[in-house]
């Protein structure tokens, strides 16, 4: 030992580029000879300016200001490259020189191996005839999934480009496709001009086509990504996607333009632009603008699925204990036979929510300031022999509602609690026969709540039953008014216990009412939870405000009943029913969710009955399913279906396969649309995408294989 910190202190004397730029070299055994050749051997290793060089032995000459080393040699660039080989003739600072029967690793995923190769101004390595390819190669199996045979490869590692001479491209050994000239970003580059991942795509629609995306950087704060696409049934498509990032926000602009033989002569497409920027004062402004050109070209072009399209302009601003919003929105719909003139497509809102304590009262107090107005384009006036939807009411109102809560312990371990609640509106309402003019409307509602918590906990499990009263005041005597917010009424566990159900500000839910309910928990140990509810409400008397299928119509409201079981491997199942003395069901609803190591599924069932007032004139009854299965570490399987039960027929299908390793990943999926109407017809979508992975993709390699024998 004394010997090699000897002769490591010579090292540093007699090599001027270790002694300027801090070099380390470390070595079993080290020899100076004529005062200027080093040689060191036994476990040689170099830490230079970022760079590690591993050798068997090496020889440093300080009059040529070169080293040769005798492998094995592993150097490692400090940019996430490796370089193998068994010779080298390196200059000092190693970024010149020669290596043989070498090889390339970069990012622990693409690999180049030659018989020589050149590191030239310690920005190029140049390699003679090579082979590039990022699968696994065994002893048994030395052919590759794939890989790029070149007369020459260079690696640029300042730009962090790969360039191929007279590259050809080969599967299994079998050449598939050559090129003269070929760019490659290196796994390292997240951004690089050129071609993505192609896809191809066959419909009954448009025949086979594929799509090439060519990404176009512009700069560190912006980019352009084109993507043309071509069919066999004359189907010419250009879709491009432009992002750019500011100091405050960001900007993207997506849209296509289409002709293809489904409207021959006519030019097809959509834009959609969204945007977000920090304003001061902690505000966040978020912007978007939705058009297409006809109602069909989302179904046509396998995107997903819209019949009303938003624009809008949001500016908001959230609190500790504080939220304020001002937001202008446009409504467009593509649905057959809605008019767009009759549907309230201008829409602005202002809202201002507070949280406070509640002073003398203690508790807790809110106050919400509200603003809103919607516009319709039809001059045609609201009145009883027009229908609800073909008229141009237009509406605007302004709300002030204050709100208290407070809880309370109470003997034998009873929660109480005191809430109320006062909100006055005025509307004014034009192009309306009947509700036209000005209307103030002042309401409010007082609540007391009970709820009595037993709990058990034991070794095996703990369990809490809570049974809960809340008794109700509120007039019943409101102003009558249309009901254009809150026709769309849900009952369920999260406001079993709500003084007011609508999900608006139109309708305000009224009269004296006992609402009642119980819920049960149960925890174990083992890693599942189990929890119920069950409930319903009892009014003073029916005043007509909901629908049979809101499941609230009538004196007495039908039964709630929830249920959810949660296992700890990944299972959510989760069913919530609305069902009448008679067990007679008007809304039911069956959620299962399971995330397991290799099968997923997502599945629900739903059932309602048809109401006038919530625009279903025919009952809803629809299984939908997403589902996923790994046979194995590479081969993956996924299905998915809505069937309508009413209809007898399925709405959608799609089947799909994934193979994915080391080195390539292959996406195959089938689906097949089943839904008619005016603007769109049946159609079958079969999709290919297949991506050579290692050349900065970005998805994740999937598990390599096990070499064996």
């Amino acid at each position: 030992m004394r010997l090699r910190a000897a002769l490591f202190a010579l090292a540093l004397s007699s090599l001027p580029a270790v002694a300027q730029d801090q070099a380390t070299l470390v070595a079993d055994q080290m020899q100076i000879t004529n005062d200027s050749v080093l040689t060191a051997s036994g476990n040689v290793e170099i830490f230079y300016q970022g760079q590690r060089l591993r050798a068997g032995s090496l020889r440093y000459d300080r009059t040529a200001d070169s080293l040769a080393i005798d492998g094995p040699i592993t150097l490692e660039d400090g940019m996430g490259s490796l370089i193998l080989a068994d010779q080298a003739q390196l200059s000092g600072d190693l970024t010149e020189g020669v290596l043989r029967s070498a090889r390339i690793v970069m990012n622990q995923q693409l690999q180049l191996a030659a018989q020589q190769i050149d590191r030239v101004g310690g920005r190029y390595t140049r390699l003679g005839r090579s082979v590039a390819s990022s699968c696994q190669v065994c002893a048994g199996n030395p052919t590759p999934l794939w890989e790029i045979r070149a007369d020459q490869v260079v690696h640029d590692e300042v730009e962090r480009q790969i360039y191929f001479q007279n590259a050809t491209l080969r599967m299994g050994g079998v050449p598939v496709f050559y090129v003269p000239r070929l760019r490659m970003p290196d796994p390292t580059l997240d951004r690089a001009r050129g071609v993505l991942t192609p896809s191809a795509r066959t419909t009954s629609a448009f025949g086979t086509g594929i799509k090439v995306p060519y990404f176009i950087p512009i700069g560190d704060d912006k980019d352009l990504t084109l993507t043309p696409y071509y069919s066999t049934k004359n189907t010419r498509s250009l879709d491009l996607r432009y992002r750019q990032a500011f100091d405050t926000g960001w900007i993207e602009l997506n849209g296509a333009l289409s002709r293809d033989e489904l409207r021959p002569g006519d030019t097809r497409g959509y834009a959609f632009a969204v945007a977000q920027f920090s304003m001061p004062q902690d505000f966040t402004l978020n912007l978007r603008v939705d058009t297409v050109t006809d109602p069909a070209y989302f179904y046509d072009y396998g995107m997903e699925e819209r019949d009303r399209l938003e624009s809008r302009a949001e500016l908001t601003r959230t609190r500790r204990n504080e939220y304020i919003s001002a937001r202008l929105i446009h409504f467009h719909s593509i649905r057959d036979e809605e008019p767009n003139s009759t549907i309230p497509s201008l829409v602005g809102d202002v809202t201002f929510h507070r949280r406070f304590t509640g002073g003398i009262l203690g508790g807790e107090a809110g106050l919400r300031f509200q603003t809103h107005s919607h516009r319709r384009t039809s001059s045609i006036p609201f009145d009883e022999d027009v229908g609800e939807l073909d008229h141009g009411r237009d509406t605007s109102r302004v709300s002030l509602r204050l709100d208290w809560r407070r809880n309370w312990v109470l003997p034998a371990g009873i929660l109480g609690t005191t809430l109320g609640e006062l909100s006055t509106d005025f509307y004014s309402i034009e192009q309306d026969n009947v509700y036209g003019g000005s209307t103030t409307r002042v309401h409010g509602g007082l609540a007391v709540e009970l709820r009595w918590p037993w709990i058990k906990a034991g070794a095996n499990a703990s369990h809490l039953i809570e049974p809960i009263v809340q008794v109700v005041w509120a007039p019943d005597d409101a102003a009558d008014l249309p009901n254009e917010d809150s026709a769309l009424v849900e009952f369920d566990e999260s406001n079993l216990f709500s003084l007011n159900r609508f999900s608006g500000s139109d309708a305000r839910e009224q009269g004296a009412r006992l609402n009642l309910g119980v819920g049960y928990t149960r925890i174990d140990p083992a890693g599942w939870t189990l929890g119920a509810t069950v409930g319903r409400v009892i009014r003073e008397k029916d005043l007509g405000q909901f629908s049979e299928a809101s499941g609230l119509n009538g004196k007495d409201s039908d039964w709630l009943a929830a249920l959810q079981l949660t296992l700890d491997e990944g299972l959510i199942l989760t069913n919530r029913m609305l069902f009448d003395d008679d067990l007679s069901t008007s809304k039911a609803e069956l959620r299962v969710d399971a995330d397991f190591d290799r099968f997923g599924l997502s599945a629900s069932y739903i059932r309602v009955l048809a109401d006038e007032t919530e625009n279903r004139d025919d009952p809803l009854s629809e299984l939908t399913f997403d589902t996923r299965y790994q046979f194995t570490d590479a081969w993956a399987g996924r299905t998915s279906a809505r069937y309508d039960f009413e209809e007898e027929r399925a709405a959608r299908a799609g089947v799909g396969v994934e193979f994915r390793n080391e080195c390539m990943s292959v996406d195959l999926s089938l689906s097949r649309r089943f839904a008619t109407s005016t603007s769109v017809k049946p159609s079958t979508d079969i999709g290919l995408s297949v991506d050579l992975l290692g050349f900065g993709s970005g998805k994740k390699p999937g598990p390599a294989g096990t070499c064996r024998g």
